[in-house]
């Protein structure tokens, strides 16, 4: 495989376009892929601004039809995941079995040694774990290294981050001194099949199967009725449409009975978690008892505690309590900045 040729993940924004240029700095032979699932609306706008940037670059870019696998395994697992009363994470699910899949498949065709995309994330040698594996972007608020916790090991070492150790002021600053048109371009927002968001996005595909049901408390008492169990989550308190005498959160979901359980604030907290599907690029064995930090949403900046092993079941212990955790999200283990694994939140 060439060594100076790279497969790039290319959506149409500053980032991704941005990328091509540092690449073609640093030498290598970039070819542009996007990556059409036409579940998007504006998709077609961005296939089109996708083009003109590899027209600017003068690169080969190749756009992919994924509608048939982007349905599958990620709209169809999105819907499942609600219907079974999680709250499902349908960007890293992509990432793994759709986008970098892809990418890696294009890049063994075009005899590409290294795949790269526009997230903020890195790739570095680990000294104690003898492997190269995923790290945080020098810039925590933007660190996109969650949302691909799930990539095989063995595609980490073939992984580039052009803009690892960049700001998202400064990329755009980089694209308007080069004359990118994008350079200005809005970060899209929320899940790119559901841009009216998730609850009408459920209301439409889900239809007659949502159904009104009961609000009740852990002693089984109806406190109110809800819209359909679907259209709710665990921990969230706003939307309920209650009457109540103090702030309740919901606790649980029961899709069998069409009940959602409320509760108080504290009895989200959760001391440990069991962790499924867990994926590591490590052996499980080198991980448990360290002290590390348990991330369990994008949005986290992540809790210390510490991995456990017990009758085959991997699970996350915190230090001290915490209230962050819905099934179906995932929990991503860090030690000193580098990615370990992480599994799906359940309990």
């Amino acid at each position: 495989m060439d060594r100076k040729k790279v497969i790039l993940g290319m959506s149409g924004g500053v980032d991704s376009s941005t990328s091509v240029y540092l690449l073609q700095e640093q030498g290598y032979e970039v070819i542009g892929v996007t990556l059409n699932h036409k579940k998007e609306e504006g998709l077609k706008a961005e296939i089109e601004a996708a083009q003109r940037v590899a027209k600017f670059f003068e690169i080969k870019h190749i756009v992919i039809d994924i509608e048939d696998i982007f349905q599958k395994q990620v709209v169809d697992n999105f819907l499942e995941g609600y219907s079974s009363g999680i709250t499902p994470s349908p960007c890293v699910i992509c990432d793994e079995r759709v986008k970098m899949k892809i990418l890696f498949d294009i890049a063994d065709k075009e005899g590409a040694y290294y795949v790269a995309t526009g997230h903020y994330c890195s790739t570095e040698y680990s000294e104690e774990f003898n492997k190269t594996l995923l790290k945080k972007a020098e810039d925590s608020k933007k660190d996109q290294s969650y949302m691909l916790y799930r990539l095989d090991g063995d595609k980490i070492p073939r992984l580039l981050f052009p803009l690892f150790k960049y700001t998202k002021v400064e990329i755009r600053e980089i694209g308007k001194s080069i004359g990118l048109e994008v350079h200005d371009k809005k970060d899209s927002q929320g899940i790119c099949f559901a841009k009216k968001g998730y609850i009408d996005f459920l209301k439409a595909n889900l239809g007659e199967k949502i159904k009104k049901g009961n609000f009740v408390d852990k002693a089984g008492k109806v406190m109110g009725e809800h819209e359909g169990y679907q259209l709710y989550t665990i921990g969230q308190r706003r939307g309920l449409n209650l009457k109540l005498p103090r702030a309740y959160f919901i606790i649980a979901i029961n899709p069998e009975k069409n009940e959602i359980v409320l509760g108080e604030y504290d009895e989200l907290s959760r001391k440990r978690v069991e962790l499924v599907e867990f994926k590591t690029p490590l052996n499980i064995e080198d991980m448990i008892g360290k002290e590390v930090i348990g991330r369990p949403r994008f949005s986290s900046f992540g809790a210390k505690g510490k991995l456990l092993l017990e009758n085959e079941k991997i699970y996350f212990e915190y230090e001290e309590e915490n209230v962050q955790n819905a099934p179906g999200q995932h929990l991503v283990v860090y030690y000193e900045d580098f990615v370990l694994g992480g599994g799906m939140i359940k309990y």
